[in-house]
Parts: structure tokens; sequence; C-alpha cells
């Protein structure tokens, strides 16, 4: 969660005759030149409307500082808001996976909200210095390709790691190896929540009817939005296969416990009867057979053997020993 004590920052960029500086956030609202203005907000939320210019919509400015977000995409007047899940900069203590970023896009102007950090920005930017990003349109297509950028090698790692528990299965600790599945299918659940989504939101985007989004913003959005439908089947296909290994888990610690509970019911049944004889010649009565003789024990001893060996080659017989 953010900080509610940290004030929220914001930095302005113009893109304006092929150069770009830095300008104040300020002068955002009454900018009405042909260039390019993208202000960024960072931790916006905690003073309401004031963390944002006066020029936008009400119902983009109560989307951008909506306190719960999923991705989406929706057109308002003559711009569109959506909204993004990507990798943050730093771990949060936040419970979802993926932290927000909300965008109000219109062609010359891009207001950008976030509650915390998002690693792709710092792509994003880079492209918007190099005077890469020229409109609306162009900066989606950035940000939406430094997203699904970052995410798609930790989606391929999940599933490198469930192929390792995999190829593992039958030698590696059990209960550890449970641990690990469990992990990782957690994982891709959590990703997959925003994944298919940010798909959804970047499909939709590709589709408004603005002039602003050019034909190669297009590719570039259903370019992403294709990879992200990738990544959501594979985090699908992690979670199938990380549900089907903790069955095979199952079966196979309960196989070893069959084992096991067979190789106690054997050694009982061996000494069963064996616990009869000498229980029956152990009784504190008169009268017991050969009591006074002095190669009585031994005898008794070489019964109770061969009674042992006698069952032992039933159960070898019946194939018990086998399993």
């Amino acid at each position: 969660m953010p900080d509610p004590d940290r004030h929220p920052t914001q930095r302005a960029l113009l893109l304006e005759a092929g150069i770009v500086r830095e300008i104040p956030p300020a002068q955002v609202a009454d900018y009405r030149g042909d260039g390019f203005v993208w202000l960024h907000v960072e931790g916006a939320g905690r003073n309401g409307r004031p963390d944002l210019p006066s020029s936008l919509p009400d119902l983009a400015a109560n989307a951008l500082l909506a306190s719960e977000t999923r991705p989406r995409c929706d057109e308002i007047e003559e711009g569109a808001i959506i909204n993004l899940r990507g990798n943050a900069l730093v771990a949060t203590a936040d419970s979802d996976r993926l932290v927000s970023i909300r965008v109000w896009v219109e062609g010359g102007r891009i207001t950008s909200v976030t509650r915390n950090p998002l690693a792709a920005l710092a792509k994003v930017e880079a492209a918007m210095l190099a005077g890469k990003l020229c409109d609306g349109g162009d900066f989606v297509a950035a940000l939406a390709q430094a997203i699904s950028t970052e995410l798609d090698p930790e989606v391929a790692e999940l599933g490198d790691a469930l192929d390792d528990c995999e190829a593992g299965i039958e030698s590696a600790d059990i209960y550890a190896l449970r641990r690990r599945i469990a992990a990782l299918r957690s994982q891709a659940i959590a990703l997959r929540r925003f994944v298919a989504p940010d798909r959804d939101a970047l499909a939709s985007m590709a589709q408004l009817p603005f002039a602003w989004i050019s034909k190669d913003d297009r590719v570039h959005l259903r370019d992403a939005a294709d990879r992200f439908a990738r990544m959501a089947e594979e985090l699908e296909a992690v979670r199938e296969r990380a549900a089907l290994l903790h069955e095979q888990l199952t079966d196979l610690r309960a196989e070893i416990v069959d084992r096991r509970s067979l190789a106690i019911a054997v050694v009982a049944f061996i000494f069963l009867p064996l616990t009869f004889v000498t229980g029956l010649l152990g009784m504190n009565v008169d009268g017991i057979p050969f009591a006074d003789h002095e190669w009585a024990f031994w005898g008794v001893f070489g019964v109770c053997v061969l009674i042992a060996l006698a069952v032992l080659g039933w159960f070898a017989v019946r194939q018990w020993l086998d399993d």
C-alpha cells in the first residue's frame, strides 16, 4: 500500500517541435499548443481531485483516483480511460501480485496515475525522451509493449520451474515438492487474475475510433494483446499442470503409505503364529510339555523358525513380497 503520509509526486514532459523538455505540472492544464504532453502522478489519491489537473473530465478523474481497479478500457467523450497492471518497481505489501497504472488518453495529452511505482514506466519515459511518442496512441502502445515484455519472462520461468518439478517427481522430497508446486500454482493464479483482463483492455483500445490511434499503433496494441493472451494461456496451463502434479504426488504418497502398511502387515502376519506358540507355551500353569527337558527351548525355537519360513514362503508364492 502507498504510504499515507507521502505526498503525491508529479512530473510533466512536453514534446514540441521535436524537442522534449520537462515543464511544471501546473502548466499542463493550460497548455494549448500542438505538442504532446505527458503528466504522471505517483501516489495520487490521498488528496482526491486536487492531485489531478482541473482540465480532466470528472468521470476520468474518478476512474484515475479509484481505490480498487482492474484492467479495462472505456471511451469517455473525446478520450479514453485505460487501466493496466504490471510489475512493481519494488515489492509492495499489497496482496495483489501486480500494481496498476491508470491512464487518461487524449490525442495530445496523457495523464497517468500510479499508487505504487511501475517498473515499465522507465522504458516509456526513455521512449518519450527519445522523441518516439508523439500522441496518445504511441504512449499506450509503448506502455503495453513494456509491460508485456517484462511479464513474459516471468511467466516463462513459472513454466520452466514446473518442468523441473515434473522431472524430479520420482526422486524429490514429496512434501517439499508439494509446497513448491503449491507456491507456483498460487503465483500463476495471481498473475492470470490481471494478465487476462490486460489482454481484453488492449484489444478494446485497438478498436476505438480515434484518429490519434494510428494503424501502426493498432498493430502494436494487438501484438501486445496477443502476447498477454499467450501468457494467459500459459498461466492457465501452469495452473492445470500444477493441479495434476499435486494429484500425482497425492497418489504417490498413498502408494508409499500402502507399501509401508503392507510391510507392517507382512511382519505382523509372520509373528502372529509365533506369538500364539510362545504365548501358549509360556503360560504359568502345570503340565507344559517338555518343560523339564534341556532341548525344549531349542526345539520350540526351531519350530518357530520353520513356521516363520513357511509363512514367508506363502507370501512369496502369493507374490506379496513383489510389491
